[in-house]
């Protein structure tokens, strides 16, 4: 039921996989930096993607994450720099740090209700992501999850996030608007620093 952790990690000419119907984990490292990898085909019953699984994978161009996958590990596609547009299904509930961080082509994200937790540098340095909509089910925003989205215009955020931890905004300078939700109750160090284009925000009464 599970691809092993390495199992084809470095295959630099591999191009395409499709995984059989009885592949449920994806281990770490699995197809860590395949480096000419363009397309992978994931059957239904996948329930996780491990750490580092699809890391440095520089031509995954597209993905579908199977709507029964419950997490995402950290650095598991980090730095995919082809990759350009992802919808996280609501049955991940977390995640993971740098998971998609250095993805410099995505611009589409789509993270859908049922999603709780948006780890450490999760979309950090996606240089064309221009809008964001975090839905009502995300309790927490990790550090500088969304820095260094120079692209980035608008962002809303749903009314269960309790906290923005520090810099999760620093440095998104094309950032014009912002709304936050009721449920806030506390924005970190540096949430917002040098978001040069952001002339208004208003701050709801349950922040503290």
């Amino acid at each position: 039921t599970n691809i092993g952790a390495y199992a084809f990690a470095s295959c630099g000419l591999l191009r395409n996989v499709i995984l059989g119907n009885g592949v449920q984990k994806i281990e770490n490292h699995t197809f860590f930096s395949c480096v000419s990898l363009e397309n992978i085909t994931m059957p239904d019953g996948v329930t996780s993607i491990g750490e580092y699984a699809f890391n440095v994978c520089k031509r995954l161009k597209s993905i579908i994450i199977p709507n029964r996958v419950e997490s995402i590990g950290q650095y598991a596609f980090y730095s995919c720099t082809s990759l350009t547009s992802v919808t996280i299904p609501g049955s991940v509930q977390e995640i993971g740090e740098f998971a998609f961080s250095d993805c410099d082509s995505l611009e589409n994200v789509m993270i859908s209700n049922g999603v709780t937790s948006i780890g450490n540098s999760a979309f950090s340095n996606c240089t064309l992501l221009k809008t964001i909509a975090i839905p009502d089910s995300v309790t927490s925003i990790g550090s500088d999850a969304f820095s260094y989205c120079d692209s980035l215009t608008s962002v809303s955020i749903g009314n269960s996030v309790k906290s923005i931890e520090y810099g999760a905004f620093q440095w998104c300078g094309s950032l014009a608007s912002v709304e936050l939700g009721n449920g806030l109750t506390s924005v970190g160090s540096k949430a917002f620093y040098h978001c040069d284009s952001l002339t208004s925000i208003a701050i709801p009464d349950s922040v503290t």
